[in-house]
């Protein structure tokens, strides 16, 4: 197994590790869950950069990275509902997206297409781990002393955090519709041929 491919595998581990810190009650847990949550965002960000550098494209990597992106991604969303961080519309709205884009994509590999993922599905992505982060931030700033203290000044009673984490929760289910709407539009073909 290649370096790429591992970073993968290990994204998948620290997402369990993620969901018991933010899950499980225990000192500083919310600020272990953002410290896995980043840790586990980078190994996405790295995975791709050495691939395709090193040219260490595989078929393993090709399927399981966006699985392993989609497994972090809408287990910290859905987590979020049990812990009343968001509604559960905002969160079904981004997994249904998920699903139906995942769906779209083994239906044309089906047909032998590849569907290349487009810049709107990355904008996306980014706009759903700053808003993960945000929500992180805003629920463990407290538990950081006076760094969290001084990291946390306050407008109209509230953490600066908790309004970067509200605006950003909106941004992202905005992004999410409007990208899985714009990739099934384009993509009609491989769908409407079937019907």
């Amino acid at each position: 197994m290649n370096l790429p491919n591992k970073l993968t595998v290990s994204r998948l581990i620290l997402t369990a590790f993620f969901l018991m810190a933010l899950l499980f009650d225990f000192p500083f847990h919310y600020t272990v869950a953002l410290v896995l949550f980043v840790a586990a965002s980078l190994t996405d960000l790295f995975d791709g950069i050495i691939a395709r550098r090193r040219n260490l494209l595989t078929d393993f990597g090709k399927l399981m990275d966006p699985l392993a992106d989609k497994v972090l991604i809408c287990s910290a969303f859905i987590a979020f509902i049990e812990l009343d961080w968001m509604p559960a519309w905002m969160v079904i709205l981004i997994v249904a997206r998920e699903l139906a884009i995942t769906g779209l994509r083994l239906l044309a590999a089906s047909k032998n297409l590849v569907l290349a993922a487009e810049r709107q599905g990355k904008n996306k992505t980014i706009s759903q781990i700053t808003a993960i982060i945000a929500l992180l931030v805003t629920h463990s700033h407290a538990d950081w002393g006076i760094v969290g203290q001084l990291f946390a000044f306050e407008i109209a009673d509230q953490a600066w955090a908790w309004w970067v984490a509200e605006a950003s929760k909106w941004v992202a289910v905005a992004l999410t519709a409007l990208s899985g709407f714009l990739y099934l539009w384009k993509n009609r073909d491989v769908y409407l041929n079937d019907c």
